[in-house]
């Protein structure tokens, strides 16, 4: 059996990292969780890019304008969606989730997801650095396994 694993090894990698502005205390622990990270995976400062979305429905814009690019070898997505008294919560994170899942998907590029989706503010803070750690060094985690994974495979055979 071969296995192949994506190391969190991110050494030379150029992230992007689109964050909204909608809960923006919210977003920027879940920015710092996620730089964080990325600094202690090896990720330079320099080869991150940080783009400002005026909300979690515009974040597959932003994401797939900086895929576009062709800068960056992953993409980062947070954001923090708290159900309110009205159907639009439903709205914003089902077009935040289908249309970050559709850059990765059409451009071919790890998208990681670090959007919360919360009942409650209480809930979004204990996932933005509280109780539940923080979300955004998740995502970070996760993009750059992707990365390597997708690296390995390749290179396989």
């Amino acid at each position: 059996m071969r296995t192949i694993q994506g190391a969190l090894d991110g050494k030379g990698l150029r992230v992007g990292i689109v964050v909204s502005r909608f809960n923006e205390a919210i977003t920027r622990s879940l920015l710092h969780g996620c730089t964080g990270t990325l600094a202690g995976l090896g990720v330079h400062d320099d080869d991150i890019t940080v783009v400002w979305a005026p909300g979690a429905f515009e974040l597959p814009f932003f994401a797939r304008q900086l895929a576009r690019r062709g800068e960056v070898d992953a993409i980062i997505c947070l954001g923090a969606v708290i159900r309110g008294d009205t159907s639009h919560y439903a709205y914003v994170c089902q077009r935040a989730a289908t249309g970050i899942a559709a850059v990765a998907d059409e451009l071919g590029i790890p998208v990681a997801f670090g959007v919360l989706t919360c009942d409650t503010i209480e809930q979004a803070w204990e996932r933005a650095g509280t109780k539940l750690g923080n979300k955004g060094s998740d995502a970070a985690l996760a993009a750059v396994e992707c990365v390597n994974a997708g690296a390995a495979l390749g290179k396989a055979e």
